[in-house]
């Protein structure tokens, strides 16, 4: 147990070391600017992706501190538990994310996509729609970036095969974004 507790540790610092800070602070410009502009940040994940998702979505809109300031306009696209699951039954789980964007964005809003592979078929694919439809990406991505890297705007990769790494950088990622909000409004 001893071995498996300061292995986690080790590679949890080796981890550290793989984010980019120079991307987060692109990312959080462009996050800035769509805000001014009164856009929206979607968020959207599967599976541990998807729970980070709701939670960095709550936060801009809970807000992280006790002196709370007005929402963000932030919405999480895989919460909706009745549309997920009629769409997917009725047409496919690969467009969960599209639809939704097709109904809710608009141009210069953001998706913000978190997805350990870079390889999820609903996330490129909303990337996808976004990229049609002149609305920002970032997305977080882990082991070589995937698919989604490609077609991000902004893609902070955290360039490791470990799962649970991979998703350990991206909530701090993640509340490192919400909190430059945050400080910045």
């Amino acid at each position: 147990m001893k071995n498996l507790i300061n292995s986690s540790l080790k590679s949890h610092a080796e981890a550290l070391n793989l984010i980019d800070e120079k991307k987060i602070h692109h990312a959080s410009d462009l996050i800035l600017q769509s805000l001014s502009g009164n856009n929206t940040i979607f968020w959207c994940g599967n599976g541990g992706s998807a729970s980070q998702a709701n939670h960095l979505s709550a936060e801009l809109i809970g807000g992280m501190y006790k002196d709370k300031k007005s929402p963000f306009k932030s919405v999480c696209l895989n919460v909706d538990t009745a549309f997920i699951t009629a769409w997917s039954n009725d047409d496919s789980f690969n467009n969960i994310f599209t639809r939704q964007l097709e109904g809710l964005a608009q141009s210069d809003d953001i998706l913000i996509a978190l997805s350990t592979s870079g390889n999820s078929k609903n996330i490129i694919n909303a990337a996808k729609y976004c990229n049609d439809n002149n609305i920002k990406i970032i997305s977080l991505t882990g082991f070589d970036g995937g698919i989604l890297k490609n077609l991000s705007d902004i893609n902070i990769n955290i360039a490791t095969n470990s799962t649970q790494r991979v998703q350990e950088m991206h909530i701090l990622v993640g509340h490192i974004l919400c909190d430059v909000v945050e400080h910045s409004f």
